[in-house]
Order: C-alpha cells, then structure tokens, then sequence
C-alpha cells in the first residue's frame, strides 16, 4: 500500500471559488425584493385609486422611478465609503441589508405618498450600501490575473437574475390578489430570507471583507458627524421650500450625479497613487462614458416599457392577460438561460476573449439596436404589439447587458488601485446611477401616440457611441496596462 496520500480537493461553485455561493445566495434574495418591488411600484404610483393606486401622473412617476434608480446607485458612494474607511465591505453590507428589509417593510405597512416616499429613500440607501460592498466581495475572491475572474461574476450575475426573476412573479400575483401593500410585504419576506441566510454564512468568506483597507483617523469623525448633519439639512431645508420636488427630481439627481463623478475621478487621480494606477483610472472614463449611456436606455425597463407593456404591449395568452410586472421577469429568464453560456465562453476562450473595451463598444451599440427594433411595431393601436416582439426585442436586451454588466463590475475591480478598492466598484455604479437618472428625464418625453422620434434618437445616439469606443479600443486598452 502506498505512503503517499490523494492531494485534497477544493470545493467550488461550479468551477468557481466556493465562497462564491455565499454572495450570490444573498443577492438572489435581495434582487428578489428589490426587483419584486419595482415590478409594481410604477403602477401603484400611476393607478387610479380606484384600482389601488395613488393616481400621481404618469410622467411624474416615471420620474419618481428613474430619480430613484439614480439614487439607488449614487448612495453606492456612500457605501462604499464607509466599507473602505470605517467598518469594512462584510458589516457594510449586512448594515446595509436590514436598511432595505425596512424600507420594504415600509412600503407595506405606511399607506400612500408617505410609504412611497420613506419607503424608496430607505430602499436607495441601503441598496447602494449593499451593491458596492457585494461586488467587492465577489472580487476578493480572485487574484487580478485570475481567469476565472469575469466567468465568476457572470456566475455572480446569475444569482442577481434569479431574485430579479421570481421576484415580479410573485409580487405581481400577490398584488393582484390581494392589493398593494401584500405584494410589498412579499419583497420584504424576501429580504428577510436573504439576511438569515448571509449571517449563517459569512464567517467562511475570506478575511479581506472584513479588512478596513483605508481607515479614517478618529480625530476626523466629528467633522464627519458635522458633514452628515450638515447635508441632511440642506436636503430638508430645499424640500421644505420647494426647490427640490417631484417635478425637477430627475433632473437634480442627474446634476448632483455629475458633479459627484467629477468629484471622484479627481480625488482618486489625486491621492497620491502610482501612475500605473493613475492610467488605469483614466482608462475607466471612456468605460463609465459607455457604460452610462448603456444604462440610459436599459433602465427604461422600469419605466416607459412598463407603460408600453401597460398600454401597447398585447398580454393576452389564451384568454388570460398577464399581470403588467411580469414582463419584466422575461430579461431574467434569458440572463438564467445565457449567463452561463457567457461564462463558460469566457473561460474556454481565457485570453482570447475579447477585451473590455471591445466588449464595453459592443454592449452599448446592441443596446441602441435593441431600441431601433421597437420602430417597425410603431402605431400598431392600444395593446396591439404582439408579446413575442418584445421577448425578441428584450433578448436582444440581453446580450448587451451580459457584454457589459458583469464586465463592468468585473474591470473595476481589477483597475481599482489598492486604497480605492470598494469606492472604485462605487464609481462603476454612478456610470449606472447616472444612466439611470437620465432615464427618469428622457422618461418624460414618452409619448405612447407617437413613439418613433424617441426609439429612433435613442437608438441611434447609442449605436454611435458604441463606435466610437470600439475605435478608440487599442488606446484605451494601453491606458489600462496590462489588464484586459
């Protein structure tokens, strides 16, 4: 018998790291309530209260919706803030999870306006805290120079599409059934889920989420408890005098997106960082660029494809009409469906994939097509547009997200430099916070009677920039310095 013993084998998560399993566990649950929300907060807010809603018109709420998403996603500052310089990446997001369990909690309990409004500001808050701080996690996983890296978060990106999947499913038939406030109970029960099953597990995650990889000097907290008090008034003070309302939300989240990623590119190119790093920073700006215009038209999801699917879109399946909310589970059906497929061409292809800007040039240009394809189906009459056009239509959707979604979240990681760690993942997110506020201005300018001038200079201002970023590919991929 030989002395010699079998080497031990590693558990994984399907190819992956297994720890792996513990962040897409935990964000399966909280895109369940988050996407589960959002399937019907749009139409709550928009209904006539006849029918349970609130009666808010639908332009204001479609900006309601889009100044939201820009905020879910400009708090991922904030998060990722306090993950870098206080408390680090593992107690951030958990924090942050019970901040959105409440606000769900929140939407289902306070009745009206009042719901709405403390329900998304709780909601924004602790999404942002939790999308940064997720995404670093998946990141400490892997060495920069590990293949696996983007199959890892296309895998990642697989739990996000479950919750986003089940979750207008089954707050959509609850709502139905049993009003609104039921439906948002639902998200909060999913959130719920989503926490007990990261305090089980997050002790096997690895010491790096836990590190606080640039901690703030205690002599600086009360300036920062000063900071706090200060904004917090600012915002209160315009609310209470009408210069910050419903009308222009859209457009001041839009603004104070833009200076805040100016802000951020020049306190990370100035903080004393290689220039190594510095151009690797650089080389993200033409990224974000993409990446918000990207996210301009896809966020659009949740806002005029809701009243399309509400108002132009043929629901009817064998004289049964499917509830509005479900058809924004058809996106994560193909992302279930395709992720892995993307995955595993990534690993197959190792470095022979195509590079990130070139993935990033092609993401953006698909999502402009994506819009082209709505004009042949223009004036085809109240819910006269055949269902199986916008499945195609949102397939199409698909590939321009798995080219550019997991990628982003992927390539900053690997550009971040060391200090900016978690804030770095924070800045890709205001690429989608600011596409995503963007959406709740262009939003407005929906016309269900005539649709072709929106689809087509939407489209087409898409496939143009994702020209000119597959052009300018080489130069930005010689800025990033040997990462790809």
């Amino acid at each position: 018998m030989s002395g010699t013993t079998a080497p031990e084998r590693k558990r994984t998560f399907f190819g992956q790291p297994f720890e792996l399993s513990t962040p897409f566990a935990v964000e399966l649950w909280e895109r369940f309530s988050f996407y589960g929300m959002q399937g019907i907060v749009l139409i709550y807010m928009y209904y006539s209260v006849a029918k349970g809603g609130l009666g808010i018109d639908s332009h204001v709420a479609t900006g309601i919706v889009g100044a939201y998403g820009g905020a879910v996603y400009l708090f991922t500052i904030l998060g990722a803030w306090i993950s870098d310089r206080l408390i680090g990446a593992d107690r951030t997001l958990f924090g942050s999870a019970v901040v959105v369990m409440c606000g769900h909690i929140a939407l289902a309990l306070i009745p009206g306006v009042a719901g709405v409004g403390v329900g998304l500001i709780l909601i924004a808050l602790g999404s942002g805290g939790l999308k940064a701080t997720a995404t670093t996690i998946v990141g400490g996983l892997y060495s920069k120079d590990d293949d696996r890296r983007d199959a890892g978060f296309s895998l990642y990106y697989l739990g996000v599409n479950l919750g986003a999947f089940f979750g207008p499913l089954l707050t959509g038939y609850f709502q139905l059934k049993f009003g609104f406030h039921v439906g948002f109970g639902i998200a909060a029960v999913g959130m719920a889920a989503g926490l007990v099953q990261y305090a089980i597990r997050r002790r096997k995650l690895p010491a790096v989420v836990r590190h606080v990889p640039n901690p703030l000097e205690k002599r600086r907290y009360p300036l920062v408890g000063v900071l706090v008090v200060v904004g917090l008034a600012i915002i209160l003070t315009a609310v209470l005098t009408g210069l910050l309302n419903v009308d222009n939300l859209p457009q001041v989240v839009v603004a104070i997106v833009v200076l805040a990623t100016i802000a951020y590119f020049v306190v990370i190119l100035s903080s004393g960082i290689t220039k190594e790093e510095r151009s690797r920073v650089l080389a993200f700006i033409p990224l974000f660029i993409g990446s918000a215009v990207f996210w301009s038209l896809y966020q659009q999801q949740f806002t005029v494809l809701t009243i399309y699917s509400d108002q132009r879109l043929d629901r009817s399946l064998f004289g049964w009409e499917m509830p509005v909310s479900w058809v924004q589970s058809i996106n994560p059906v193909f992302i279930i469906v395709l992720s892995g497929v993307f995955a595993a061409m990534w690993t197959k292809l190792g470095p022979r994939q195509p590079s990130t800007p070139t993935k990033f040039a092609l993401g953006t240009g698909i999502m402009g097509v994506a819009f082209l394809l709505f004009l042949p189906f223009v004036g085809s009459g109240q819910n006269g547009t055949p269902l199986l056009v916008l499945v195609g239509i949102l397939l199409v959707f698909t590939f321009a997200e798995l080219l550019l979604s997991p990628i982003g979240q992927s390539v900053a990681t690997k550009l971040a430099p060391p200090k900016f760690q978690t804030q770095m993942v924070a800045l890709f997110f205001l690429s989608v916070s600011l596409g995503t506020a963007v959406t709740g201005v262009l939003s407005q300018y929906y016309d269900p009677e005539n649709e072709a001038p929106y689809f087509a200079i939407l489209g087409l201002v898409a496939v143009a920039v994702g020209v000119v970023l597959l052009v300018i590919a080489k130069p930005v991929l010689k800025l990033m310095r040997g990462i790809r």
